[in-house]
């Protein structure tokens, strides 16, 4: 059975659980209980020494990065090979966003934690990351419904849900309509799930 170690408030998890929904694969969830910092005792760093969730088990496999693992799951239960088409191209401009999803985008991430936990962060750097690539999707998205290939990957599911919870980090969307309206595009995909603050 394929397992997710899951925490219902994160957004990297999230990503697993919405591109799961979306293939309708079922596996078995994990919670793990990460403001008390589960995710950092021997029991889950055995599992993954970065001690970060997600982690993801399926048979003998076991992969870290929300990222990794979305590549793994389209790659390998998509029927439709629309998450990730496999072609150099299609996975080069989706890995872009990938890439993003992972690294710019959470600022708003971090931005969040200090919100919501009280984390010891620079918020207003957090911010101001934040907007700085969000200007950058919304330019993007100005001409375009989804970021790359005319329809939905994982390149979208990666950059999602952090985009989607800023205001919780204290970002305002509105200066980004391009943003604001590809947001409301998942939302309404077929097999779509939410999560609390989307």
């Amino acid at each position: 059975m394929v397992k997710l170690y899951d925490f219902e408030l994160s957004g990297s998890c999230y990503k697993i659980r919405l591109l799961a929904s979306f293939l309708g694969l079922k596996y078995e969830a994990v919670q793990v209980d990460f403001v008390n910092k589960e995710h950092k005792t021997e029991k889950y760093t055995a599992l993954n020494p970065f001690g970060e969730i997600p982690i993801f088990e399926d048979g003998d496999l076991r992969l870290r990065d929300a990222q990794a693992i979305m590549v793994y799951l389209a790659s390998k239960y998509d029927r439709s090979n629309m998450w990730y088409p496999n072609t150099p191209e299609a996975m080069g401009r989706i890995n872009q966003w990938l890439s993003t999803g992972g690294g710019e985008v959470m600022n708003a991430a971090g931005a969040r934690l200090v919100k919501i936990l009280n984390y010891p962060l620079d918020l207003e750097k957090l911010q101001a990351g934040a907007n700085r690539v969000f200007k950058i999707l919304d330019d993007h998205l100005a001409n375009r419904e989804w970021l790359e290939l005319g329809h939905p990957t994982i390149g979208d599911i990666a950059c999602f849900p952090y985009t989607a919870l800023a205001g919780e980090g204290g970002i305002d969307l509105k200066p980004y309509p391009n943003v604001l309206a590809w947001i409301e595009r998942i939302k309404q995909l077929p097999g779509f799930i939410a999560m609390p603050g989307i």
